[in-house]
């Protein structure tokens, strides 16, 4: 069985420090997690506004899961990991539970 890899597309506008931010936790998260089997594709939305309609972005920073599908958004700075990691369905609820 092959591993598919994840695809995410991280919006942006500009280097604000919620943008930086938001990419940092996520790269960081993806090597933890989905070593060499994700993708991060950051879109800054004051170079190319027209790509927010198609993922419906409202807001930025908002990271979006293309693959696997469904697609899920995640809005904000991405700075709590265990809301990433559950919201992007990477560990499950229970797993992230302290013992």
């Amino acid at each position: 069985m092959t591993e598919q890899t994840w695809e995410l597309r991280l919006y942006i506008a500009g280097k604000t420090p919620k943008s930086v931010s938001a990419l940092s936790n996520l790269k960081k998260y993806c090597e933890e997690h989905l070593r060499g089997k994700y993708k991060i594709e950051v879109i800054d939305l004051l170079e190319k506004p027209q790509l927010a309609e198609g993922d419906q972005i409202f807001a930025v920073p908002t990271l979006v899961r293309k693959v696997p599908v469904p697609i899920r958004k995640i809005i904000g700075d991405l700075s709590n990991e265990e809301k990433v990691l559950v919201g992007l369905n990477i560990i499950s609820v229970k797993s992230s539970v302290d013992v």
